[in-house]
């Protein structure tokens, strides 16, 4: 048991009000007069989530981003945020950070409502966090990992492996498809089309530790098996890392693509814009075919921490 799950697994015994759902989603979920808030609260580390010579601005613009993802899972409309923010003693860092977290909230519709801030040591990585609102409807449900069911089929929002990809060129100092580079430091949630399918889903989340480990997360929350049958990739990422099963195995298990992880009825026709990626089953567990054929699980699924 990694130290995270460890951790979650204390936490859930501590846990006494239904909007925490167990601690088993990526939101909080209130009921009010008239609507339901729905919370998610995300913290980005320098070295772990971005690199330290990323442009501020594109740290800025990630932090919503991905907290906007969330909310893009649960069909929620971007309402307020509350940003933590760690003053490293940069004042240009810090005015282009702002920059793209500006331009982030502005293009969706999140607003700044407060947050807070604290100095670091002289030397210590930067801690970035924010808690961002969304809106449901009264009485609109709002879907979660679990409630897949044995017959769903299993639909991402877009290809995957693309961030990844582009965190390994700059680690190897590649500077194209400069497209990969941007699905990393530039993600753009999927909010239209997770409010659109938000009712007719049994389950959703988005991805962003890895498509395998996420789609194990979903089945296990859903206590039935999972088997993936197809990882798309995009034409930039197929054009530098090719199309093999070793290729595809890197996509799937690489993280940051913040596309939706949908499970529908097999009987229903997916919308616009969702791709098929594989199938739930009775029993329990994930599995992988890949042109036809069964393929080992590579030991690391995706990203965790500890």
């Amino acid at each position: 048991m990694s130290g995270e799950a460890a951790l979650l697994r204390r936490l859930r015994a501590m846990v006494s009000d239904p909007a925490a759902r167990d601690l088993m989603d990526d939101v909080a979920v209130l009921p009010t007069m008239g609507q339901q808030l729905v919370l998610t609260s995300d913290t980005m580390v320098e070295g772990v989530h971005f690199r330290p010579d990323d442009p501020p601005e594109t740290v800025g613009w990630k932090l919503a981003a991905v907290n906007l993802s969330d909310l893009a899972a649960k069909g929620a409309a971007p309402n307020g945020c509350l940003l933590s923010y760690t003053l490293a003693g940069d004042d240009a860092w810090d005015a282009a950070f702002l920059d793209g977290l500006g331009r982030a909230i502005g293009r969706f519709g999140l607003h700044l409502i407060g947050g807070d801030t604290v100095g670091l040591p002289a030397g210590a990585p930067r801690v970035l966090g924010l808690t961002a609102i969304g809106e449901v409807p009264a009485g609109q449900p709002v879907p979660g990992r679990s409630g897949a069911r044995p017959g769903d089929r299993l639909y991402v929002s877009g290809p995957v492996g693309d961030a990844g990809a582009g965190l390994a060129m700059l680690a190897e100092g590649v500077a194209e498809p400069a497209e990969l580079i941007r699905a990393y430091r530039v993600p753009v949630p999927h909010l239209t089309l997770g409010q659109s399918i938000a009712l007719m889903t049994h389950a959703m989340m988005d991805v962003s530790d890895g498509l395998l480990i996420d789609a194990r997360r979903m089945a296990r929350a859903s206590a039935c098996a999972v088997e993936i049958d197809t990882v798309p990739l995009s034409e930039p990422y197929a054009r530098y890392r090719g199309s093999s099963v070793e290729a595809r195995l890197a996509a799937a298990t690489a993280g940051d693509d913040y596309v939706l992880l949908v499970a529908l009825p097999a009987d229903r026709e997916p919308p616009h814009g969702l791709i098929p990626v594989g199938r739930f089953k009775e029993g329990e567990g994930l599995s992988l075919r890949l042109d036809g054929k069964a393929v080992h699980l590579p030991e690391r699924l995706g990203f965790e921490h500890g």
